[in-house]
């Protein structure tokens, strides 16, 4: 049958259609001799208008567009992981054998390899009954991860035929369902999922376990949940992609996909090489053995990078659905932004603020709303944490994209640039950032940790937030007029900065640290504090303290204390009392 439809109009990636009746509000298309792959985002009684995904170079009214009768989905078995995407989800390894440096246009590879064989174990037999979501099989997809074959979650029915155990191919099939109309369904080793619906959960879990990161400030002072979502924003150079890495390296979630949205092509290839270098702490295995990287480049089509956020979330979702802990990493949200803003335009749609699109707050909220801790189909427990970088410029934290994301994340992880030039990282500001999370958490930190730990970040919270207050004072009439009480906070404070809340991500015990050692940290800074307060308060000058040295050596304890040695802390305590006790005489 001749195809009636082609190419109308073209601006950027947007093409228009004229008096096509056969597309579909989301289907997705082919454009061009090339088959470039597009999404149909308008339909009118004249035209369609589609948004293509590839370079539209060369593209000319006249060419065909042809419909899929599907929407813009993604292809869900095993292989996704130690994969590197682009925002559609093809393959860039397989590219490039095919193809050499560069993305060919149009390019027909198969985003999971066709032909290699997995060694399948068959967790069903014939008669059984399986609803949407529950398991049929399993294969290990890495040394450390098991892949676990889920019937779609809009079916349902009886297992006809069950295939023996053994080394089958992506598209064979391995077990046969008939359904409740009397349908035969193959069930094979993977599935299709649309990026922009959400995969459903059978029960929505309150997010009452923490992600553990092993960076102190995060950990203690600014929680996050498994299953939360968090926003970390700052200007250029304050170190978001560093946060990020340092998340995605030690965070204790079981699969990490990162998205690198519009991002530089040196930094993502620095991504590349660094997770490739990198051995998993928990397995002794290497980190790509349990990673996902979707690499969407500045210099990739603007509209695929919109689309790279919602195969992130995808795969994310098909990981939470075996019962995996999973965190996504979108670095950056802004450059998502800055797409949708460009297609907008593109599009001739009223701008709001900033020129960016009067839905850009509806649709953070459906992408952030995505994440969550759930129990899934499969009668496991499952979460996907969005942590999600903004680079607002200049700095400038009142811009539409960190306002809107603040809206719909509970944790806030503000980036300073005095703090990252002073080469303080992680360059979180105390006092700017926030976490809504700790009603939740502290029952889990109380259960885990003890009273002790929630008082003790309490403590320290005070401190800072007096600490900053004295500084304005400080800052108008110097220091040398205040009495030696408020001198002694704003010395605690330095210790707490620099001791406790700096982090060396290259030192070997500083890059991660348990919460059992962040717990002593603070017990031992605050102690120092409170032994301290009480000599002052005998009128003893602070100074014959601070000649003591004792301030000093708890800005290096977190070097001089290994991870593993935890009761060095007690020979810290009793040092503290024993010297302190002599002033005190």
């Amino acid at each position: 049958m001749e195809n009636n439809n082609v190419i109308y109009g073209i601006n950027g990636p947007v093409v228009t259609v004229k008096n096509a009746d056969c597309f579909e509000m989301m289907e997705m298309v082919h454009v061009g001799a090339q088959k470039l792959v597009g999404e149909v985002i308008g339909i009118t009684d004249a035209f369609t208008t589609i948004q293509v995904y590839e370079e539209t170079t060369g593209l000319k009214p006249g060419d065909p567009v042809e419909g899929t009768g599907a929407p813009m989905n993604v292809l869900l078995g095993p292989g996704i992981l130690d994969n590197i995407f682009d925002g559609i989800e093809r393959p860039l390894k397989a590219i490039e054998e095919q193809a050499g440096a560069f993305i060919s246009r149009g390019a027909g590879v198969s985003p999971l390899d066709p032909d290699k064989y997995w060694n399948v174990t068959l967790k069903v037999k014939e008669g059984d009954r399986l609803e949407g979501g529950q398991i049929y099989a399993t294969m290990p997809e890495t040394p450390i991860i098991e892949h676990r074959l889920m019937l779609h979650p809009e079916l349902s029915g009886v297992v006809k035929s069950v295939k023996p155990d053994g080394e089958y191919k992506l598209f064979d099939t391995v077990a046969t369902l008939e359904d409740d109309m009397g349908e035969l369904h193959e069930l094979k080793l993977c599935q299709k999922w649309p990026i922009r619906t959400a995969r459903p959960v059978k029960d929505r879990l309150t997010p009452s376990i923490p992600l553990i990161t092993g960076q102190r400030i995060m950990d203690t002072l600014f929680p996050i949940a498994k299953g939360g979502t968090a926003a970390i924003p700052g200007g250029f150079g304050t170190g978001k992609t560093m946060n990020q890495h340092q998340l995605a390296k030690w965070c204790d979630a079981d699969i990490i996909i990162y998205v690198g949205c519009g991002e530089r092509g040196n930094e993502m290839s620095q991504v590349l090489e660094e997770f490739s270098e990198l051995i998993d702490p928990k397995s002794n295995r290497p980190m790509t053995d349990r990673t996902t990287l979707i690499a969407n480049t500045s210099n990739m089509p603007v509209a695929a990078r919109e689309a790279s956020i919602y195969t992130g979330i995808t795969l994310a979702e098909y990981y939470r659905d075996m019962g995996y802990h999973v965190a996504m990493m979108a670095d950056s949200t802004s450059r998502w932004a800055e797409a949708l803003r460009e297609i907008s335009g593109r599009l001739e749609e009223m701008p709001a603020e900033e020129g960016f699109p009067a839905y850009l707050p509806s649709r953070l909220a459906e992408f952030y709303e995505r994440g969550g801790r759930a129990e899934v189909l499969c009668d496991a427990e499952g979460s996907v944490t969005l942590i999600g970088a903004v680079s607002p410029q200049g700095s400038d934290f009142s811009e539409p994209v960190t306002q809107n994301t603040k809206r719909f994340t509970r944790v806030f992880w503000a980036l300073d640039k005095a703090l990252a030039y002073a080469r303080h990282y992680p360059a979180i500001n105390w006092i700017q950032s926030y976490s809504e999370y700790f009603n939740d958490l502290d029952p889990w930190f109380r259960e885990n940790l003890g009273d002790d730990f929630v008082e003790y970040r309490n403590r320290i919270s005070a401190l800072l937030q007096e600490e900053a207050s004295l500084m304005e004072i400080v800052k108008l009439i110097g220091s040398d007029v205040l009495p030696d009480d408020q001198k002694l906070v704003i010395e605690t404070a330095r210790v707490i900065r620099v001791g406790f809340l700096q982090q060396n991500a290259f030192h070997a015990d500083d890059t991660y640290v348990p919460l059992e050692k962040q717990k002593l940290m603070m017990k031992t800074i605050l102690h120092l504090h409170e032994k301290s307060k009480e000599i002052v308060a005998k009128e003893i000058p602070l100074s014959r303290i601070l000649a003591l040295g004792l301030f000093d050596k708890l800005t290096k304890m977190k070097y001089d204390i290994p991870n593993s040695k935890p009761e060095m802390f007690d020979d810290y305590l009793k040092e503290i009392d024993e010297k302190l006790a002599q002033i005190n005489r």
